[in-house]
């Protein structure tokens, strides 16, 4: 296998099992609906971004979850979510642009801990591949309801995505302002909502910060202007603290290059002040 060092076991503490690298087992289903396993050492490069779902969401009178499908602009393919938790964090990942592809249930990892005879199976909620190659394994499960049993689940599936370099995150409920914002610009993500003579005007006006109606009465009618204007901002071509509070006509709106300076050079203040 290339590239990694496939060791003959791996240990979390955080769970207290010792399990073979070599028993982690992976299932998933391709495109053409083919189911498909083997050992997760040798599956590991599948591109799991192409992949349909292994499991299916259930559907059941009174059921609390609002599952259903979500058409991502990154990728221009429906990818599903179980709750409106998980709709969050697929408009935020669909927002990124350093994220290129994201697929829902993409498999199913199965374990035996320690010298249980008994398997335990998981299966993440999304792999998401980035526009540099690299992966990440996400599980959204709000914190308060995380169940022992799940934290174990999530400890092997992180140890097991470490040692084939990818990520693994659990992530919960989204900050509600970022939310209500991710939810009003996604109504403005599909690329038939740009205008490229007016997103060059808004691009022109936003070379310094500005409110967000004055900026797009200067380029033109805001009825027109303003749909291009938040595609621009969901594009992250125009920058919007969109955590400070609730988009409006006064909304300070800058342009995407301040920002990048700006974090870059918060990046290297850290390191300079690390180096010591």
């Amino acid at each position: 296998m290339p590239g990694f060092l496939w060791s003959s076991y791996v240990v979390s503490a955080g769970w207290g099992w010792l399990v073979e690298a070599e028993d982690f087992w992976l299932e998933y289903v391709n495109g053409r609906g083919e189911l498909h396993s083997g050992p997760f050492e040798a599956m590991w490069s599948t591109r799991f971004e192409a992949a349909g779902q292994v499991r299916t969401f259930p559907s059941y009178r009174g059921q609390r979850n609002f599952p259903g499908w979500y058409w991502a602009a990154t990728s221009g393919e429906l990818v599903g979510f179980e709750s409106w938790v998980e709709l969050g964090h697929l408009m935020r990942l669909d927002s990124e642009p350093d994220v290129v592809a994201v697929a829902s249930q993409p498999f199913r990892l199965s374990w035996r801990p320690g010298d249980q005879a008994r398997r335990i199976s998981h299966t993440p909620d999304y792999f998401v591949r980035r526009r540099d190659g690299t992966a990440v394994v996400l599980d959204v499960r709000p914190d308060d309801r995380i169940e022992p049993e799940d934290a174990v689940k999530f400890a092997a599936t992180a140890a097991a995505c470490a040692v084939v370099g990818w990520d693994f995150e659990r992530v919960g409920v989204l900050d509600p302002v970022l939310a209500a914002n991710l939810r009003w610009l996604s109504g403005y993500r599909h690329p038939r909502v740009r205008r490229e003579p007016v997103a060059a005007g808004l691009r022109a006006v936003f070379t310094r910060p500005w409110g967000l109606l004055a900026g797009a009465r200067a380029v033109g009618d805001p009825i027109a202007v303003l749909p291009v204007l938040f595609h621009l901002v969901w594009c992250r071509e125009l920058a919007v603290d969109l955590q400070a509070g609730l988009l409006s006509a006064a909304t300070m709106v800058r342009p995407a290059s301040a920002v990048a300076g700006e974090a870059s050079g918060d990046a290297d203040a850290s390191e300079a002040a690390v180096a010591g």
